[in-house]
């Protein structure tokens, strides 16, 4: 037992060592021990408040070792005093762990003092809490804990069924089973190890389900990585620089779709040069589709973050939807960080929330923009009908940080839920190509001017995930709140 005066120093580093959970490092195996003896922390702890306090550190300690590239947008590429820089990370960071501590908090008010009820409600409080970062101050499911089970973990099955959430819903179980199994009775202890195996070996048969089904032949696609400096990008006197670099690039690795990352011209769509476009699409081959990322100012001034799909296939374009807060819009209230941040067109306009799939290279492309693939089920609303995911992304604004290996470890949770290949084409990385199953096909290293060409095959069909979206994870840990909360106040009563 952890002396009380070392439980909130151990909070705090159980929540960092977690991040070693996430990609780059892959220890999937990981979390259920951290996160276990976090639960173990708030069972200790008097009063829900204080169980809150430890579920706040542990957040905090999650977020700031995970999420810290922040200050890098801010202040290496944004513009943003160092000190300042630093105090805003540490404040989001502290927002962000305010979700933990509502879990700690609900388990500690709600516990019943039954281990195997207290599993299924520490899952449930989890999940619940993590599900409203995902939409609230409009959502940041960065390190939601599911993503860290992508492949090889045997619970990388369980997400096409029921998706990110449900993932991290079974892994919270798992941890908390964990971290209770001392105060269970035998039978419990015996039942929840039970349980334990059997979800395990379920993940691991469902890993083998073929969700999806091929549909059309097999294309082969070119991904373009200019590796453009972000602080370099916006010089003019260096615009031609990146106009030869994806020229070059496309001339070399020809490709029946090719395929150039978020902005990859720092121009707006009317200001490319005439006839550069298609100068693209014809190095890339005779009847070879192109899809960029660009900028378009329509008639009314307004400025979209947008992909442009053209060459063989007439003119297509899709519009971001969810935009970055400060990078890409400006909340209300908060215009005075303009003269702060140095941050090129941070005033962009919302696209439709509907928008059809291209039609690209045979297939029916959904196009997802910079982080929008952290959302799940935005991605789905092009499903069944999208048959090819393509996510197009700078994380330049990032550096050489943990930002790129965890947003592909992302893109392997979308592929997984939707049944679908992901392509990313990225300015400086990382640039890949992830399969059905979440396996990666192909990857570049970062920091690096080249392309990625690889055949993949579209997919046609609805995973369940793609059917019920969220809401089977998010109802789980809601009845699970719901009944050991009720629970609780009939045992009080007596």
């Amino acid at each position: 037992m952890i002396p009380p005066a070392l439980r909130l120093p151990a909070a705090f580093l159980l929540g960092a060592a977690s991040v070693l959970a996430y990609a780059p490092f892959g220890l999937f195996f990981l979390l259920p021990l951290t996160l276990g003896g976090a639960v173990a922390l708030w069972r200790a702890e008097a009063t829900p408040a204080r169980a809150a306090r430890s579920g706040f550190l542990f957040g905090f300690g999650l977020f700031l070792a995970g999420v810290s590239w922040v200050y890098v947008s801010l202040h290496t590429f944004g513009g943003m005093p160092a000190p300042l820089a630093a105090l805003a990370t540490v404040l989001f960071c502290a927002l962000l762990a305010a979700f933990p501590a509502l879990a700690a908090w609900l388990f500690a008010r709600l516990s019943t003092g039954t281990a195997w009820r207290d599993a299924l409600l520490a899952a449930g409080a989890w999940t619940l809490a993590e599900w409203l970062r995902g939409w609230a101050l409009t959502g940041f499911p960065w390190l939601a804990i599911g993503y860290s089970q992508s492949p090889p973990s045997p619970l990388a099955g369980l997400a096409p069924i029921v998706g990110v959430y449900g993932v991290s819903f079974a892994l919270a179980w798992l941890g908390a089973a964990l971290g209770l199994l001392r105060s269970a009775s035998r039978p419990a202890k015996a039942g929840m190890l039970a349980a334990a195996m059997l979800l395990l070996a379920a993940g691991w048969v469902l890993r083998s389900v073929e969700w999806t089904e091929p549909a059309g032949e097999p294309v082969k696609v070119g991904l373009l990585q200019g590796n453009i400096e972000q602080s370099l990008k916006w010089r003019p006197d260096l615009l031609a620089k990146s106009l030869d670099t994806y020229l070059d690039l496309a001339r070399a690795h020809p490709a029946r779709l090719l395929v150039l990352p978020e902005t990859a011209l720092p121009l707006t769509l009317d200001e490319i040069p005439q006839g550069y476009l298609s100068r693209l699409a014809a190095a890339a081959g005779e009847g070879s589709d192109l899809l960029l990322g660009t900028m378009v100012r329509d008639g009314q001034g307004r400025y979209f973050n947008s992909a442009i799909g053209t060459g063989a296939a007439p003119l297509q374009r899709y519009d971001k939807v969810h935009l970055v807060p400060f990078g890409e819009f400006v909340p209300p209230g908060f215009a005075w960080t303009l003269a702060i941040l140095r941050i090129p067109m941070s005033d962009f306009s919302r696209g439709p929330d509907i928008q059809p799939p291209m039609r690209l290279a045979g297939q029916k492309v959904a196009v997802n923009i910079c982080y929008e693939d952290v959302f799940g089920e935005q991605i789905a609303r092009a499903l069944p009908e999208a048959t090819l995911l393509v996510n197009l992304s700078n994380v330049a604004w990032f550096g050489d940080s943990l930002a790129p290996p965890q947003h592909l470890q992302i893109a392997r949770m979308r592929a997984l839920e939707t049944g679908r290949v992901m392509l990313r084409a990225t300015n400086t990385g990382v640039t890949a190509a992830v399969g059905p199953r979440g396996e990666i096909i192909g990857r570049l290293p970062g920091f690096t001017a080249d392309a990625l060409v690889v055949e993949v095959r579209g997919y046609a069909g609805s995973t369940p995930f793609v059917r019920l979206g969220n809401w089977p994870a998010v109802i789980a840990a809601i009845l699970c709140i719901a009944l050991f909360g009720r629970l609780r106040r009939t045992e009080t009563a007596r």
